[in-house]
């Protein structure tokens, strides 16, 4: 061991790339340390900055234990063994949100933060596109996109972030404007030892808002402790909370719009709507921007996408239901759809309970499972289908629907098992889908 350092970079990717140019920024050339043996990254961070070592294949204590401060990728469980020792030393051990909140702290700009088990992207762009429509100066990033430390190379006035569980652990310092934790279900229990451990690494974007908006149709969203909140619901708000009555978005008493206009389909992604108009409220964004959004926006790729109408039969990409909460938010938010329901799911659980799955795969007529845990899901489900892969999937929906039926790949599971991620299993579903028309 030839060198000390005083501030060590633990993960590479996308993030550990920005915090390594955000620490060299300032002065600091940092070690980088990961764990595997070609990290993605590894020829940009030689490239762009040769003069940084990169140690691959694991983490070495020695240089962990006389750092000041440990910079870990959201990647990286905090109980790492050799994370565990430099934490019991007192070494300081952050994410790359913790250093961007203490620079944009130097600041006067507003921050947004936005978390949950699902439908986080989709608030956080609809935050974003309402900030567009306002004419402000904004940027988008964290858990999406753009890490947190690059979005500081062009300063903005106001920053919306997507917060996932893994990098709220590590901050502690974000003094956002509004915050919301829009749900939460039962994710990543490979990580975390059980539901509640997990909900509390959520919450903790509470304590670091002036704003705690939480989802009052889930009590575990609320806030650990009484705040400055507001909550949002698709029932009819009291006091000054965010819902729906007579057909109406409101604020308290206030009409703001009809949701008949909302362009986005499902009755999730109504309640998105509703918590991206609260958040931008806090935020000062004029409600005309709001409206005109809600009115206009049709929705992400993979997220509740409608790909193709194929002879009457609606095909629905939700290739993003990673877990078995986004999977129920999708089929109740089309249960009011006069066809049928078939479902295309399975994939790795990451060891979930798929038990919650259970009293919503009622309004399912069809269900058709593939992967690693495809079976678990088939045993909840009567004459449930089992197919080898996706193009057998589509084959058998195809086969099963008739014109008023929607399709839907939400799979309730990640796609690891199968695929790079869930982007490419979605193309697939839409390739074989659009190929239908062909025949």
């Amino acid at each position: 061991m030839a060198q000390q350092y005083s501030h060590i970079v633990l993960g590479l990717g996308a993030t550990g790339l920005s915090v390594v140019r955000y620490l060299c920024a300032q002065g600091i050339v940092p070690l980088v340390m990961d764990s595997r043996a070609q990290p993605p990254g590894a020829d940009s961070l030689a490239t762009e900055f040769p003069q940084v070592e990169l140690v691959t294949g694991g983490f070495d204590c020695r240089y962990l234990v006389q750092a000041q401060q440990i910079v870990i990728s959201p990647g990286i469980a905090c109980e790492t063994p050799e994370v565990r020792v430099a934490f019991d030393m007192g070494i300081e051990v952050i994410g790359d949100v913790e250093l961007f909140a203490r620079a944009v702290a130097q600041t006067s700009a507003k921050v947004i933060g936005i978390t949950g088990s699902n439908g986080k992207t989709t608030v956080t762009t609809l935050v974003g596109e309402m900030a567009k429509a306002s004419g402000s100066s904004y940027a988008v990033g964290g858990n999406i996109g753009v890490p947190a430390l690059d979005l500081l190379l062009e300063p903005k006035d106001l920053y919306v972030l997507e917060l996932s569980s893994f990098q709220l652990e590590t901050t502690y310092s974000l003094q956002c404007v509004a915050a919301t934790c829009l749900n939460i279900s039962e994710d990543h229990m490979d990580r975390y030892s059980d539901l509640e451990s997990y909900r509390q690494a959520k919450l903790k974007l509470y304590e670091q808002s002036k704003m705690a908006v939480f989802n009052r149709e889930d009590t575990l969203t609320l806030p650990n402790n009484p705040t400055n909140q507001q909550s949002f619901g698709l029932d009819a708000p009291e006091g000054d909370d965010w819902g729906v009555s007579g057909g109406m978005i409101v604020q308290g008493s206030s009409q703001i719009m009809p949701i008949s206009d909302v362009a986005l389909v499902g009755s999730h992604n109504l309640a998105n709507i509703i918590a991206a108009m609260a958040l931008t409220t806090a935020a000062g964004i004029k409600r005309e921007c709001q409206i005109e959004v809600a009115k206009t926006f049709l929705g992400l790729a993979h997220r509740c996408e409608v790909v193709a109408d194929i002879d009457g039969v609606t095909y629905v990409n939700d290739s993003k239901a990673t877990n078995i909460g986004a999977t129920v938010a999708a089929i109740d938010g089309l249960s009011e759809h006069l066809g049928e329901l078939i479902l295309i799911a399975g994939g790795d659980g990451k060891g979930a309970d798929f038990k919650p799955l259970e009293p919503v795969l009622e309004k399912v007529s069809q269900l058709i499972v593939l992967g690693k845990d495809g079976d678990k899901i088939a045993g909840l489900k009567p004459e449930a289908i089992k197919v080898a892969n996706m193009v057998e999937a589509v084959a058998k929906a195809h086969e099963l629907a008739t014109a008023g039926d929607i399709v839907i790949l939400s799979p309730a599971c990640s796609s690891l098992d199968m695929y790079p991620n869930f982007m490419a299993r979605g193309d697939e579903f839409r390739s074989l889908v659009e190929a239908l028309h062909g025949e």
